[in-house]
């Protein structure tokens, strides 16, 4: 049973440790951003976002600012990766046994519906109501790496159910950023994207493993297509997350079997005096990295090997293209905005009265369980880390507002929100013991 646990815990250990130290890259990008937007170089800073350029060729080109292809292109891998971790907890993780998913699922809804509703109540009737799909995510990469200072205070129950919880809240950021704030639509384009998305499925049916043909058709076509249509292209890499597969092509016995056989031939093929492996060597070891590539689902090898691009480049460029506010003019008159103060009510009270509410409601009519070494103590700090809407927040503010006034209070909203809530949680969770 330990070697079990140990099996289940070890993904999520890796898991924690590279989002931890993402989590730390974040917040320096975010802070170097925020001091250059209020130094010397502020304007160069800005204008560095504005410069335009194009892909394609002849007369069948795009062209874009250097912000947008920040937020259009490389969020779309950014989401995509997003994709792989849904589907990997749905098919195998924390969201495949419904009884251990109701509780991060609960804790997910509490902690959407109260933040909408509390943002709602302050902008109802006003342009900014448009704002309201702002405080409803969670930043699982400031979230862990909070959790990161804490060590051995925090038990690992507490540490899988925020994982879990922020990749469902990102699961209805997505949605909302489909259904909700996409633009004008063109049938054709999302037309051609469609049969791009069903093509990648049939493809996994008929047991296609290439990644690259994946990535050829998810760009290519998909990502292509959706950028052409009005919806929001980022949609395109959650999509294409769920068309990878998700299987192996050999099951356990059969890989042991094979690699015990590999192992045996390798040991008595002719082998040569010297360093350097005879000819007979290297084809068996080729032989077993192909058995070892069929063991792995093209799910987890692609999900392995993006993160570290993921977390260590693209998240930081885009906190970097993003956090730059200028704190200019009168700072409390921007604070006070409905819409500052909708977003930050929203994410510090909504979130953590939201989630904790939640899982009270789903223990007390027995859908779900309190997780095991999970204390509320543990939880109502976990809930307070939750209010860490960083780079969700940031991203949905930009598609929500066209008014850059909108904007700026939002973000001010979303960074005071974040730092109050990530040292409440904090203190808590240091003395929950």
């Amino acid at each position: 049973m330990k070697e079990k646990y140990n099996y289940l815990l070890q993904p999520i250990a890796r898991f924690i440790k590279d989002e931890t130290t993402a989590g730390l890259l974040l917040f320096l990008s975010a802070l170097a951003a925020l001091i250059l937007a209020n130094s010397p170089w502020a304007e160069a800073y800005h204008h560095l976002w504005e410069y335009e350029f194009s892909i394609g060729f002849a007369d069948h080109q795009i062209s874009k600012s250097l912000h947008h292809w920040i937020n259009d292109g490389l969020m779309a891998i950014f989401f995509f990766v997003i994709g792989l971790e849904l589907k990997r907890e749905i098919v195998g993780g924390e969201l495949s046994n419904i009884r251990s998913a109701m509780f991060p699922i609960m804790a997910a809804i509490g902690g959407i519906v109260v933040p909408v509703a509390i943002y709602l109540s302050i902008n109802m009737g006003a342009d900014s109501a448009q704002g309201w799909g702002v405080p409803m995510a969670t930043d699982i990469a400031f979230a862990l790496g909070v959790l990161y200072f804490l060590g051995d205070r925090v038990p690992v129950a507490v540490k899988v159910f925020l994982t879990a919880l922020a990749i469902v809240d990102d699961l209805a950021a997505v949605l909302v950023i489909a259904f909700v704030y996409t633009s004008q639509i063109s049938l054709l384009s999302l037309g051609i994207g469609i049969a791009f998305l069903a093509f990648m499925i049939g493809s996994n049916v008929l047991g296609i493993r290439s990644s690259v043909f994946y990535g050829i058709l998810g760009i290519g076509g998909l990502w292509l297509a959706f950028l052409l249509s009005g919806v929001h292209a980022t949609i395109a890499g959650v999509l294409a997350a769920f068309t990878i597969p998700a299987t192996t092509a050999i099951d356990e016995k059969g890989f042991t079997e094979k690699l015990r056989f590999l192992t045996d031939k390798f040991i008595n093929a002719e082998s040569r005096q010297n360093k350097l492996v005879s000819s007979a060597q290297l084809g068996v070891i080729g032989d077993i990295k192909k058995c070892a590539k069929a063991a792995e689902t093209p799910l987890q090898r692609l999900e392995h090997s993006m993160h570290p691009l993921v977390a260590f480049v693209i998240l930081p460029v885009f906190a970097f293209a993003n956090a730059g506010i200028t704190l200019s003019g009168d700072l409390s008159e921007q604070l006070f905005s409905p819409v500052a103060i909708g977003i930050l009510l929203g994410l510090l009270l909504g979130k953590s009265i939201g989630i904790s509410a939640a899982c009270k409601l789903a223990v007390y009519f027995n859908l779900a369980a309190l997780p095991e070494g999970m204390k509320w103590r543990h939880l109502y700090g976990a809930a307070l880390l939750a209010s860490i809407g960083f780079t969700m927040s940031l991203f949905i503010t930009e598609l929500a507002f066209f008014d850059r006034q909108f904007i700026l209070q939002a973000k001010l909203g979303i960074l005071v929100a974040s730092l109050i809530g990530g040292a409440t949680g904090y203190s808590i969770l240091r003395y929950a013991k």
